[in-house]
């Protein structure tokens, strides 16, 4: 790059980076998030990274590890499953952790439960095997679903179960009220209703209002906190699903394997395990072949936690405390809305679009999660795998495909029940890859891009000029 190019590019990118803090003021107030990443996440400027996937999973702070690593070090822990002294210094361990989860949701223990799981899907399974659907009953789930959740629809087929889905609109991608609200007004014995709080696909955010509407019809309510919860407070004050299922890594990185459900313990105690495993039961005999569940938490926690885990998700939940997570969520949704305003204006030389987003198109119900496709210049999709090469190149980490949402891919790409029924009619296992194949003329997937703790406008600017590689783009 010559001197000249140099000059240039750095007075682009000072003019940009002025306007951007001008129009959002909210982006870093004093300084407090650019002096962490600075403190906590200085190894991605050491290795050069843009790391543009925290919907994926969110980046680990170096205080919370080190913190982490200093009280294992400096202590002796066992297994909680005892009465020993190190077992019950693990134990009050357990249960700080387990109180912390729930006042992070501003939870009444009298009124919610924390279960720890491996992860959310860990938690929607207990949910799912344990449900009592019967023939007559219903689950209804909507397109925008995680794989998790569509999931559980196998548990409410096999005991006979109805099972509907709630359709969602192109091009914004929210859920269509009108036939929310007649499939909500028809609830069965034992019905329930499945829905994210923000969509892992688009970054929508579903209404919570859905909550309380579902309930007043007699549904039980499981809501996914899963892509909703690293950038956005829930109060179980004011919104009371009877289920809310969380992965930590997502919210601040580290542990991984460790998720909670959150279960009202009406709703839970109406859960009926298909099994038992240590650490469940009051009692077991095998001559006898009889068992006797605990009640509540230690009835749904399988085997042994992953206990030295969880004084980092204590620690975790402790830094998203005091505005730390307002903080993060004006600084996501001010890069959100800018990274937004450049896709929307980016042209090819003839006028034509450079990229096409599946749901809003600014920030109004949404999170900082966007989902795009880039097109060439006669209006065609470039393949999303293509995209996700370019940036790794350039070192840019960001995510491709459908993001194990099927129903929301299908939905923003276009696809039909009959290109489906083809697909799956020429090949004996569907792949991502014969699935590509297939779709003639059709997108398999979408690029997504998420902001999150350590985002900077660096991240967005990386992201822009990449995408600006592709203008011009013939095929």
């Amino acid at each position: 790059m010559t001197t000249t190019t140099q000059e240039r590019w750095e007075r682009e990118y000072e003019r940009a980076y002025s306007d951007f803090v001008q129009q959002h003021p909210g982006y870093d107030a004093g300084g407090r998030l650019d002096a962490q990443r600075s403190r906590d996440f200085g190894r991605l400027a050491r290795s050069g990274d843009v790391y543009l996937d925290y919907t994926g999973g969110g980046l680990y702070a170096e205080s919370l590890v080190a913190a982490h690593g200093a009280l294992l070090t400096s202590n002796v822990f066992g297994n909680p499953h005892s009465a020993n002294p190190t077992s019950l210094a693990m134990t009050e361990l357990v249960e700080s952790a387990r109180r912390a989860v729930l006042d992070h949701l501003h939870a009444d223990p009298d009124e919610y439960l924390a279960i720890f799981t491996p992860n959310a899907t860990g938690a929607l399974k207990l949910v799912a095997e344990s449900y009592p659907f019967q023939p007559g009953g219903s689950l209804l789930l909507t397109y925008d679903n995680h794989n998790s959740i569509n999931g559980m629809r196998e548990y409410a087929r096999a005991a006979g179960a109805d099972v509907r889905y709630a359709p969602i609109r192109p091009p914004d991608m929210r859920l269509d009220a009108d036939a929310l609200a007649r499939l909500l007004a028809d609830a069965r014995p034992h019905a329930l209703f499945a829905f994210p709080a923000q969509s892992n696909f688009s970054g929508v955010l579903h209404p919570l209002e859905w909550v309380a509407r579902a309930q007043r019809h007699g549904w039980r309510v499981l809501l996914d906190g899963a892509a909703f919860l690293p950038t956005h407070a829930l109060d179980l004050r004011a919104v009371t699903p009877d289920f809310v299922s969380m992965s930590f890594y997502k919210m601040f990185g580290y542990p991984t394997g460790v998720g909670a459900l959150v279960a009202r313990r009406d709703a839970l105690a109406a859960l009926r395990r298909p099994w038992f495993a240590g650490g469940t039961i009051r009692y077991a005999s095998v001559l006898e072949p009889r068992h006797d569940l605990h009640e509540g938490v230690e009835a749904f926690e399988d085997g042994t936690l992953n206990y030295l885990a969880l004084p980092a998700v204590h620690e975790g939940l402790l830094r998203l405390a005091n505005g730390h997570l307002q903080a993060i969520h004006e600084r996501a949704m001010s890069l959100t809305d800018w990274t937004l305003g450049h896709l929307s204006s980016m042209r090819h030389p003839n006028g034509r679009p450079l990229v096409t987003i599946y749901g809003p198109t600014d920030t109004t119900g949404r999170g900082a999660a966007i989902a795009f496709n880039v097109l060439d210049e006669a209006g065609a999709l470039i393949d999303h795998a293509e995209v996700e090469r370019c940036a790794n190149a350039s070192r840019i980490s960001l995510r491709t495909g459908c993001f194990c949402n099927p129903g929301a891919g299908e939905v923003a790409l276009d696809i039909t029940s009959e290109d489906l029924e083809r697909c799956f009619a020429s090949a004996q296992r569907m792949s991502a890859d014969t699935f590509r194949t297939c779709l003639v003329g059709k997108g398999s997937g979408a690029v997504r891009v998420s902001f999150g703790e350590a985002s900077v406008f660096d991240d967005a600017y990386a992201l822009v000029q990449l995408l600006r590689s592709f203008v011009g783009r013939r095929g």
